[in-house]
């Protein structure tokens, strides 16, 4: 499996979030808590949007040696400030080390990664490749099942309806496994965005996702924490969603419940809502 954090806000430095926290993504890849494996060092890859909105494409630099060790990358991150980016160390579940491998992935002006596995993905990766949109599948660089979901989404409908296409792809692979004999065939927790919000979703068919986290709203913990200064300088609407918490901190990171996804930013009522898997 994997980890990954999605950041959105107030423009900064990656390296305040990849690198500083006291148990950053960069330490994660090395020392994981609460993932299946302990080290994600089959690659990464961080994705961003500029502050110059530009075109809205995102940037991506992938590759497949360990994060903690990559000069590149901590030159990058100390260098390149945005205000919506990705991070993702990974941890491969069968699939090549290999760079089209890595998270994030890009189509236009969206980002998608995943942590989590589609069991049994050989038997029905014919079938989900089928039900990709005959344009889009020429796009498809790796082989892993993320790439795969990424692009179903996009067939079905990502532009006009996020929790709808991923609800949407997840039926099917529920659908499909159920066909084949496999009893709980998917495990994700998934971040997308379309560089203005950010959408991540906690699933599984057996209904114990691996761990997703979301952070306070900022106000939230500038009331409990009134000495962290960097805070004053944070919009209201900054928020992270992790794998694993980047600290311990009290108050400052909340559980997404299982079958349930939130959206950055939020609204004023709630930060996540139910997800439901729609079956073809």
């Amino acid at each position: 499996m994997c980890r990954w954090l999605a950041y959105s806000g107030s423009p900064l430095l990656l390296d305040a979030v990849l690198y500083r926290p006291e148990h950053s993504l960069i330490s994660q890849s090395l020392h994981a808590r609460m993932g299946v494996e302990s080290t994600n060092g089959d690659g990464f890859g961080v994705g961003w949007y500029g502050v110059d909105d530009g075109d809205g494409t995102p940037a991506v630099f992938r590759d497949v040696g360990p994060a903690w060790n990559n000069r590149n990358l901590r030159e990058l991150a100390a260098h390149v400030r945005s205000p919506l980016f990705f991070a993702h160390v990974r941890a491969s579940t069968g699939s090549a080390v290999q760079q089209t491998n890595c998270h994030p992935f890009r189509h236009g002006r969206w980002l998608w990664m995943h942590n989590g596995a589609i069991a049994d993905f050989p038997r029905l990766q014919r079938d989900l490749c089928m039900a990709v949109d005959p344009a889009l599948f020429p796009s498809i660089e790796g082989s892993t099942d993320s790439e795969v979901m990424f692009y179903l989404a996009v067939t079905f409908g990502l532009d006009q309806d996020v929790p709808g296409a991923v609800a949407r792809t997840a039926g099917l692979i529920e659908h499909l496994g159920k066909e084949h004999g496999i009893p709980d065939p998917l495990q994700m927790t998934i971040a997308v965005s379309d560089g203005h919000r950010v959408w991540a979703f906690r699933y599984s068919s057996q209904g114990r996702s691996r761990s997703l986290f979301y952070s306070s709203r900022a106000e939230t913990v500038r009331h409990l924490h009134p000495e962290l200064d960097f805070l004053r300088e944070i919009s209201d609407e900054t928020r992270i969603v992790v794998s694993e918490p980047l600290g311990d901190l009290p108050g400052v990171w909340n559980e997404l419940p299982e079958a349930s996804y939130a959206v950055i930013p939020s609204g004023p009522d709630t930060d996540y809502f139910p997800f439901f898997p729609a079956f073809p």
